[in-house]
């Protein structure tokens, strides 16, 4: 893009909301988690580590939105009929080939925040950057994109949960328990909430561009069912904290009224613009309650 394009207020703008940044939540949440449950003392932390799976994970986030986008657009999921906000092709500020490039840059830089984890966890960590990012790629790329098939949701889910909330917890303790696995699920459930909503939102262009999401395969009615599970279940897993944490137990639950008023919202409007607000909505429900949980493993 032209210097003239990125110091133009408004395609400024633009490119900003091509990264999302209202859904890097599911970065954020599950890094401040499992690095915040990692140690004894929160004085232990150790900054630059933490900075370098946050960075790798954006990074790895926004590479595979951009290529998404470049995707969808080629493959016809994204047209002037969607109810999600216009993405850089749709507005005439990049191609779909700037776009991708800029993805696969953006999974380039991911691998170099990474290095600091590789040089603490060696090849196990190594191996997981390696992974997420060909999976990134393979959402909307390849032969078998896994978000054309109905399977996004769970590379969601597993990414943005237990991989990236164990992997933050890690390079802090240098090993992974059995607790942060479980606080890993209950973000990743979060993060598959906009996904879902992402996805029943955009149903009718997602069905006529034969992108086969859940939303698609199985319905209004299924997907709104999907979005009341993923919402609720992470509070059944606090209450496993119970005996051995109670307030990691306890705070999450502060945040129950913001998921029954999304839930609500869900089950009483079908998909608009409106769906725009609801991603907003489970984007801040996400991160309270990972701040909850975090803040809760830290009390004694």
């Amino acid at each position: 893009m032209a210097l003239a394009t990125l110091t133009d207020p408004s395609r400024f703008k633009a490119c900003f909301d091509a990264i999302r940044p209202k859904t890097l939540t599911a970065s954020l949440v599950p890094v401040m988690v499992g690095t915040m449950t990692a140690p004894d003392s929160l004085s232990q932390i150790h900054i630059g580590l933490m900075l370098s799976v946050f960075f790798a994970a954006v990074f790895i986030q926004i590479g595979t939105n951009l290529v998404n986008d470049a995707l969808d657009f080629i493959k016809g999921a994204d047209t002037e009929e969607r109810l999600g906000p216009k993405r850089l092709i749709q507005q005439g500020l990049a191609t779909p080939k700037g776009v991708m490039a800029l993805g696969l840059l953006a999974f380039f830089l991911a691998a170099l925040a990474a290095i600091p984890l590789v040089a603490v966890g060696g090849w196990p960590l190594a191996l997981i950057v390696a992974v997420s990012v060909m999976l990134g790629y393979l959402y909307t790329g390849g032969p078998y994109p896994l978000a054309y098939v109905g399977l996004g949701d769970i590379f969601v889910l597993v990414f943005f949960g237990p991989v990236l909330t164990a992997s933050a917890f890690y390079v802090q303790a240098g090993f992974v328990s059995e607790e942060v696995i479980w606080a890993g699920i209950q973000v990743g459930l979060f993060a598959t909430v906009l996904i879902a909503i992402n996805n029943l939102r955009d149903v009718k262009q997602d069905k006529e561009a034969n992108k086969r999401t859940l939303s698609v395969r199985f319905g209004m009615q299924f997907s709104k069912f999907l979005i009341t599970g993923l919402a609720l279940t992470p509070y059944v897993i606090s209450l496993t904290w119970l005996q051995e944490n109670f307030f990691q137990c306890l705070f999450p639950f502060f945040t129950l009224p913001m998921a029954f008023n999304l839930i609500r919202s869900i089950w009483r409007n079908n998909p608009s613009h409106v769906y725009n607000r609801y991603l907003q909505d489970a984007a801040i429900l996400h991160l309270c309650f990972g701040a909850l949980v975090a803040i809760g493993a830290n009390v004694s």
